[in-house]
């Protein structure tokens, strides 16, 4: 199995806010948000792996802007590392300003998802190889990431995350 490049996996998912879509405040709800993010990220690990996908968690969403009414939204997604049939897909969100087009990082995430065959049973996907200093650092982090998880669910011994532990010696 043929490594792959992050830049692959990219997913560009691009829409207007409605109505139909925001809360009191006229923003977009945050579970709508969710979900744009949800599908960017399961076309970016189909585009990885080939296989069927399933979110296997969100490990980490940060809301650190409100997006109102009547924005453009950019969701881009890309797979930040695999592992044996994991995949780690780090999610930027763009808001573009109405009147003079630039973009703004809005907010950001980091979702799990696990290629599996028919039956449902996880397989193996092809590894990830970082071009650029963001895709490297996400790269590496992505692994203290997984330890860190693997430690909290009690799936990991402590002393066995030697990633997490560099941090701190």
């Amino acid at each position: 199995m043929n490594a792959k490049y992050p830049s692959e996996s990219l997913t560009t998912l691009t829409d207007l806010v409605l109505p139909s879509e925001t809360n009191p405040l006229n923003n977009l709800f945050g579970g709508e948000l969710l979900a744009r993010m949800d599908r960017a990220a399961s076309i970016a690990a189909r585009r990885h792996s080939r296989r069927i996908v399933v979110t296997a968690s969100v490990n980490h969403v940060a809301f650190n802007r409100a997006i109102p009414l009547g924005s453009v939204v950019t969701v881009e997604a890309k797979v930040s590392r695999s592992f044996k049939s994991s995949m780690e897909i780090y999610i930027d969100i763009w808001v573009e300003d109405r009147e003079s087009g630039n973009k703004t990082k809005a907010n950001e995430a980091i979702y799990t998802f696990v290629a599996v065959d028919d039956t449902g049973r996880p397989v193996e996907v092809p590894q990830i190889i970082p071009e650029t200093d963001l895709e490297k650092q996400r790269f590496e982090a992505a692994l203290r990431r997984k330890q860190l998880s693997l430690v909290l669910a009690g799936k990991m011994k402590p002393e066995e995350a030697t990633e997490l532990r560099a941090l701190f010696v």
